[in-house]
């Protein structure tokens, strides 16, 4: 599936998109692409434990923040961007 019919997909059914895929970035700021928000993860080195346990933490924290917004996990710090 394309990227840009992955963030279509989302907006319909109001869900967040979670990637590893830095070309969502290139989308939603240079395009200017709806999106109910997206998270991207800069986890390339880690496991996919490691994965799971990052982002239960970022949802734990932080699923208030994520909502409609361009986030970005990396080296434990999450930057959020409306």
């Amino acid at each position: 599936m394309a990227d840009q019919d992955i963030l279509e997909l989302a907006v319909r059914e109001k869900r967040l998109v979670l990637t590893m895929d830095k070309d969502f970035g290139e989308l939603v700021f240079l395009s200017g692409l709806s999106h109910s928000g997206v998270l991207l993860l800069r986890l390339e080195d880690a496991d996919a434990a490691a994965k799971v346990l990052a982002v239960a933490s970022i949802f734990s924290q932080h699923a208030a923040r994520l909502e409609g917004a361009f986030s970005v996990y990396q080296s434990g710090h999450l930057r959020v961007r409306r």
